[in-house]
């Protein structure tokens, strides 16, 4: 018997228990389903109510006994109550982004929208569109069916559109890296929306940002749909302003903090005191690389070489980079690759930890660093590069302890 919960596909990412447990109290569970055991679970009816994800948003119809007008509307649901044995159907999805479109302060009225996919959420979407008085929607997908255009189409044909809601899975946990299309081809664009929510920062939504186009993940929305679900579960009214609360408690839980910094600034340390005091996992990616390849980064430097490493660091980066609320601490040429930062950026928030230069000590351990004038060298060519990738300049120049102590006020 499940009182409460999520059913869907595979659910290994969510974060609608968490969410869920935050705003009120009942047990909530996470249940992945097949086909087969969907078909099952809405028949034998042993459950209170639940949410809907991915891929089943609309294959739960066929077993409802009622659908809300906003279910009805958007053809799709995202929750299920059950009434005595009558399964009502609703979506909250609608209210969710349009609560995400109204957060980032975007103005959709007279605009024109690509909505990227063709799946239930694409429809709550088209229908929030409607209702904010959009002036045209084009959706696109691989295929060009159900009334949609192609991503070449779109290309080729729609450069001039102003918004972009992607409701695909691309770019979603764990496919991090993957994008639907690329923003540079939209020179009129004012916005970006997606609704994936892990990791924070979707590739797509990166690249917006770094065209200065307004744009944020689906995590807001996540939160804004819980909030309306749960009051649709358990018949109550909560004050709008727990949809911020919980949204920024959950932002801060699952971003992780990332340390830059020269080679022997206290990464490493500071990372220590940090995840200990946070209870969070610590992933040092220049000992990650270290036990994949048993042997030191000093001697990985001798036997391949200095590409061969940064290659090796840059799918350390990665992967580290997949995670959520960690703290990782990166080798001192991790910010030399673009490709680094946008993975750390996913998750993360950049703290570069600046120590001066005469405090750096030179080891024979870390190959770029084993003497004062390889030091100087380094610290001349990259200090400028540490301090444009970060997000928060921390001076380290007494203890560890301390410098832990300000990137936590920070945090």
């Amino acid at each position: 018997m499940t009182d409460y919960g999520l059913i869907g596909g595979k659910l290994g990412h969510s974060f609608s228990k968490i969410i869920h447990n935050q705003i009120a109290d009942y047990n909530y569970d996470l249940v992945e389903l097949t086909s087969e055991g969907l078909r099952n679970f809405m028949t034998n009816k042993a459950f209170k109510a639940v949410n809907v994800t991915l891929p089943y948003k609309q294959e739960v119809i066929p077993y409802l006994d009622e659908m809300s007008m906003a279910a009805r509307s958007i053809g799709a649901v995202n929750c299920v109550k059950n009434d005595n044995g009558k399964l009502i159907g609703h979506n909250t999805d609608f209210d969710g982004l349009k609560a995400l479109i109204e957060y980032m302060g975007l103005e959709l009225k007279d605009k024109w929208v690509l909505i990227l996919g063709t799946g239930g959420t694409s429809d709550t979407a088209n229908a929030v569109c409607e209702a904010l008085g959009v002036a045209r929607v084009i959706k696109v997908s691989r295929t060009g069916k159900d009334g949609s255009i192609t991503y070449e189409e779109a290309l080729e044909g729609c450069k001039a559109a102003e918004i972009i809601i992607n409701t695909t899975p691309v770019g979603m946990y764990p496919n991090n890296y993957n994008q639907a299309i690329n923003l540079e081809e939209f020179p009129n664009l004012e916005g970006v929306i997606d609704v994936v929510y892990n990791p924070l920062r979707t590739s797509l939504v990166s690249q917006a940002l770094s065209l200065g186009i307004k744009a944020q993940g689906g995590l807001y929305m996540l939160v804004a749909q819980a909030v309306y679900a749960s009051e649709f579960f358990i018949g109550c009214e909560y004050d709008k302003s727990i949809i911020e609360t919980v949204y920024k408690g959950l932002l801060r839980e699952k971003t992780n903090i990332v340390l830059t910094g020269m080679p022997a600034c206290g990464k490493s340390t500071i990372g220590g005191i940090l995840a200990e005091t946070l209870d969070r996992q610590l992933i040092d990616t220049d000992r990650v690389i270290e036990i994949k390849m048993k042997m030191p980064i000093k001697k990985i430097f001798e036997s391949y070489g200095e590409e061969y490493f940064r290659n090796l660091e840059t799918e350390a980066i990665r992967e580290a980079s997949k995670n959520c609320g960690v703290v990782i601490a990166t080798g001192g040429g991790a910010i030399l690759r673009k490709e680094n930062i946008e993975a750390l950026k996913q998750n993360g928030q950049i703290f570069f930890i600046d120590r001066d230069v005469e405090k750096l000590i030179p080891t024979r351990s870390r190959p770029t660093a084993l003497n004062k004038e390889a030091i100087l060298k380094r610290y001349e060519e990259r200090y400028e590069i540490y301090k444009a990738t970060s997000d928060v300049i921390i001076k380290n120049n007494s203890t560890s302890k301390e410098a832990a102590d300000k990137i936590l006020e920070v945090f």
